[in-house]
């Protein structure tokens, strides 16, 4: 996601930088012409100096926004407010030379087409409109005995080509978001990570890209079986969505279109325009949307408590659903439906795959475990078991005020601990227990008493509120988190650490420090950490707080 952004980045800035130059051109073109042409732009005296002094403050403010630019890198000088300044300077030139004669009306179409192709129709169209209104007024108050027809052309050209540009600059942009989504999508069906977070994703991925207020999917498996409902909305966090299980009643509410209808719905625009309102389907096969029947969403709207929405089948090899983009502000289009209908034909087969890859593992995990847990039982278990019988029989045979005794009944005490451990873990690996967010903490919480009570070793535990971990990536951050523990007491003379868990940007971020009383360590790679970290497609990173203590940094992509 970091790269993502990183490229993104990249590119606003390339595209920014190609907008200073031009802007920087055409500011240098318009100071030329008073050159090359000076009699042709306007009187002598003070016409001419105010000429002079509008084009010249044009050219200054046009090179220092691209040396601060190409300086700072600052978002803030390719913003919106750019764009209106330029109009604003063209209006200035358009007045100062000539009003209806001037040459330079068409620079107004440069900040059309850089505020189209950057912020996308409606920002365009309103610059489009603002060009419009600045060039008329720049022409009636340069001279009021204006050639009228002359004005209305250039108008009418100004107003119709800009909304063109707009229109296409707009239709490019979004063509971009939506080529960016499905690579997001994409990339997050990753069977590891199981099937109901790569949904929870992809619900709030095509959530912020509607710019919608929810975004509801509906499927089943069978129709002997439960309605799924998960729900994303912008009240959730950024990873998370809802699941809930429906019989048939209470899902009916979502089922009232054709099993494979596309449907669009948005209010009317006021309630004295109830002609605005449009509720429209179009079935499998038709290339004409059809009016749905008055009434028909009634129930649905105060249901969803939406402005606007958009539904599409799912494209399931087996079993049926929908999916539901709900807005309370934005008017969604048909062509927001259509766009949802191949998102949805993108994603959903390889849920599928997702499902049927995790069942095979599922199964071949099962026997794994069946294993695992009787070779544990055989060859660990047991000869701690005989380690314990040899060390209870040698504190038996001293007397009470030896002095091995109460370290052997320590050892004692701790083999015991050990063994009961050994075989809650061979039971959960027998049963496959899953490994949830509070089971994780709760295990290594006591994994760290352990350790300060056998060692003295002080290890904080600490989690973001709210973390959710899946199953399948508990059991590997387990297995890390316990690696640091084993490292710290091993290879350092550290009494304290801590190790912290949090989800940040989509990646879960494992902490673990430690403090150095026998000073700086040289640079090291912890080998199993990062083996681990590796395969699961993070990164680690080896550093030291203010404080001076050792922090191994782990990033896993979720």
């Amino acid at each position: 996601m970091e790269t993502e952004r990183g490229n993104a980045r990249n590119r606003d800035a390339a595209g920014a930088s190609m907008v200073f130059i031009m802007r920087l051109l055409l500011a240098l073109s318009a100071v030329m012409t008073l050159f090359i042409a000076p009699g042709d732009l306007g009187k002598a005296g003070a016409q001419g100096l105010l000429i002079w002094l509008v084009f010249t403050a044009y050219l200054l403010h046009s090179a220092i926004l691209l040396v601060a630019a190409r300086r700072h890198g600052n978002p803030f000088w390719h913003g919106k407010l750019v764009y209106w300044l330029d109009l604003v300077w063209y209006a200035l030139m358009v007045y100062c030379s000539g009003g209806g004669n001037s040459f330079f009306f068409p620079f107004f179409f440069f900040v059309i087409l850089t505020a189209s192709f950057q912020w996308g129709f409606d920002e365009g169209a309103r610059i489009t409109l603002a060009s419009t209104l600045a060039l008329a007024a720049a022409t009636w108050l340069a001279d009021y005995d204006t050639n009228q027809a002359h004005l209305l052309l250039r108008t009418t050209f100004l107003l119709a080509l800009g909304y063109m540009i707009s229109y296409w600059g707009g239709l490019g942009l979004i063509q971009r978001r939506r080529l960016a989504l499905l690579r997001k999508v994409s990339q997050l069906s990753n069977p590891r990570f199981g099937v109901d977070q790569t949904i929870a994703s992809m619900l709030q991925q095509t959530r912020r890209f509607y710019h919608a207020s929810n975004c509801l999917l509906l499927m089943r498996n069978g129709p002997d079986e439960l309605w799924q409902l998960h729900s994303a909305g912008a009240q959730h966090g950024a990873r998370e969505a809802t699941l809930s299980r429906l019989p048939e009643g209470a899902a009916a509410p979502l089922l009232v279109f054709q099993p494979h209808a596309l449907v669009q719905y948005a209010r009317a625009l006021h309630v004295r325009l109830p002609r605005t309102l449009e509720a429209r389907t179009r079935s499998a096969g038709q290339p004409r949307w059809q009016p749905l029947p008055e009434g028909s969403c009634e129930q649905l709207v105060d249901l969803l408590d939406a402005h606007s929405f958009i539904s599409a089948p799912l494209p399931l090899r087996k079993g049926e659903g929908r999916i539901y983009v709900v807005s309370d502000q934005h008017r969604l289009s048909r062509g927001d439906a259509v766009f949802l209908q191949q998102l949805a034909a993108q994603v959903f087969p390889v849920i599928e795959n997702i499902v049927l890859l995790d069942r095979l593992a599922s199964d071949a995990a099962f026997r794994e475990r069946q294993k695992i847990a009787r070779d544990l039982h055989d060859s660990t278990i047991q000869p701690y078991i005989g380690l314990r019988h040899g060390i209870s029989a040698v504190r038996q045979s001293l007397q009470e005020e030896h002095p091995c005794s109460a370290e052997l009944d320590k050892l004692l005490h701790m083999t015991s601990e050990v063994i009961n451990d050994m075989r809650l873990f061979a039971k959960n690996v027998r049963q496959g227990a899953a490994r949830q967010e509070g089971e994780l903490l709760v295990a290594l919480r006591r994994q760290a008493n352990q350790v300060r009570e056998f060692y003295g070793i002080q290890i904080a535990i600490t989690a973001e509120a709210g973390l959710t971990v899946s199953d399948r990536l508990a059991a590997e951050v387990f297995q890390i988190a316990n690696e640091g523990m084993s490292n710290i007491r091993k290879h350092t003379r550290a009494r304290y650490g801590s190790i912290d868990l949090s989800n940040v940007d989509g990646q879960l971020r494992i902490r673990i420090e430690n403090d150095t009383p026998e000073g700086p360590v040289a640079p090291f790679l912890p080998g199993s950490i990062a083996e681990r970290t590796v395969a699961l497609g993070g990164t680690i990173e080896i550093g030291r707080t203010a404080q001076g203590a050792t922090a191994v940094h782990i990033a896993i992509p979720v």
